[in-house]
């Protein structure tokens, strides 16, 4: 049923966005780790507030996931799998956990977009991704920082 509701969406953005009618349908995935985030994070890229999300470089490559490039497609989902906007990647590049900026947490969007409040739920979260995986996150860790700009959302 999902891939049901995956395809049709993508069918109605090549439909609006004839530009895109020749790709393949994209990955589709949402954000965190459990629905209360995910849902949050979703409803922040449709409102064009979250436009930038990060990886940890180490789970990426154990879970042998290509990084992301510029141009990639996506399609983002709530915790249930039901698509709420497509994003295209601007911009990727790698950074170690203690050289985020305050603007770079701006422009993640989460929370009060605070860098001590991206901080905190990000050393979080990567504690609870990287133990999953028999690691532990360090000040030195390099993640992958994707900027994204929202390009559909249907209406």
């Amino acid at each position: 049923m999902r891939n049901i509701i995956l395809n049709k969406y993508w069918k109605e953005f090549q439909h609006e966005m004839p530009e895109y009618k020749k790709l393949e349908i994209p990955q589709s995935y949402y954000f965190c780790d459990n629905a209360q985030d995910a849902h949050e994070c979703a409803e922040l890229v449709r409102k064009g507030i979250k436009r930038a999300t990060t990886h940890s470089l180490s789970g990426l490559e154990i879970n042998k996931e290509k990084l992301p490039a510029i141009g990639d497609l996506s399609i983002v989902t709530d915790w249930h799998g039901m698509p709420k906007a497509i994003t295209k990647t601007v911009k990727v590049e790698i950074v170690k956990y203690k050289d985020i900026t305050a603007e770079y947490a701006f422009i993640e969007g989460e929370g009060d977009r605070s860098l001590s409040y991206w901080q905190r739920v990000h050393w979080d979260y990567y504690t609870r991704e990287l133990s999953d995986l028999g690691l532990k996150p360090f000040q030195d860790m390099k993640l992958v920082c994707e900027y994204f700009e929202t390009i559909w959302q249907k209406k």
